[in-house]
């Protein structure tokens, strides 16, 4: 028989993975007991009982008069969260790190096979561009990306860098009315980042990509 879980720990896991993912940032104050208790659906002392928890292990920290704010990061997040509540550009300059080595690797070591998705892909994002679908075109490029990190031969490197589509998905996702008109003008460049790779031109892969990374493309 499974040990019954606490309403209170379900609100702890709950406030640690607002945290974790951005909504609750650190030395924001946290929604007042009344709406934390429609938020959760839970009673007051159970939302009491949630926060002294939280208070004491040091995550929030409780100011008479003030309310209660958070005071650290839950320990142990995942990759996923701690890249949520990241600035764009820091998770843009790291993608620009991880491109750099996954060209590099891509124009030695791809296949037919891997040559033949990274096409695929790219088409895929031009008939989306041309029927304006915003979603097939954000997914298409998002997969015209990790077919070049595949064809790295890297998997290591290729499970990393899947970490960081969610949190650019997540960003287009933030810019409807620009994205159609993005994608469309940054078109051209991912067609000449395919040719150079193809080429195995590898100087020029890396031009591309630093200018496909710079204009948030």
């Amino acid at each position: 028989m499974q040990p019954r879980v606490k309403l209170s720990d379900k609100v702890i896991a709950s406030i640690r993975e607002d945290i974790a993912s951005g909504k609750l940032k650190k030395g924001e104050k946290i929604p007042a007991e009344p709406e934390l208790m429609e938020l959760y659906g839970v009673g007051r002392s159970t939302i009491r009982e949630a926060i002294k928890t939280l208070a004491i292990a040091g995550t929030l920290k409780v100011q008479q008069g003030s309310g209660t704010f958070v005071t650290s990061l839950p320990r142990n997040e995942t990759l996923s969260q701690r890249l949520r509540r990241a600035e764009f550009q820091e998770i843009n300059s790291v993608r620009l790190m991880l491109e750099k080595e996954i060209i590099r690797l891509a124009c030695q070591n791809y296949t037919s096979a891997d040559l033949e998705q990274i096409r695929l892909h790219l088409q895929e994002r031009g008939l989306a561009i041309q029927n304006q679908q915003q979603q097939k075109c954000a997914d298409a490029d998002i997969a015209f990306h990790i077919s070049i990190a595949k064809a790295s031969g890297n998997k290591v490197l290729t499970d990393l860098y899947q970490s960081f589509t969610l949190v650019i998905r997540d960003f287009f996702s933030k810019r409807k009315e620009e994205n159609m008109k993005h994608f469309e003008n940054s078109h051209p460049m991912h067609q000449k980042l395919a040719a150079a790779i193809a080429a195995r031109d590898q100087k020029m892969a890396e031009e591309v990509t630093q200018y496909i990374l710079e204009n948030n493309y």
